[in-house]
């Protein structure tokens, strides 16, 4: 390995780990269900702006 390859080799792990890092510090976590994202708001109808459940 010539000292080219080397310094290429250290650039991209450099790279890489800058990357990670990014990935890691700048995910945010998501709530599920919040403001009643996860169920089914029904539009239309006598039932509406009632939250529609699968129960029979």
């Amino acid at each position: 390995m010539n000292k080219f390859e080397f310094k290429n080799l250290v650039k991209n792990l450099e790279k890489s780990l800058k990357e990670r890092t990014f990935f890691k510090t700048l995910r945010t976590e998501v709530n599920t269900g919040a403001n009643g994202t996860q169920d089914y708001v029904v539009k239309k109808g006598i039932n509406k702006d009632k939250i529609a459940t699968t129960r029979q």
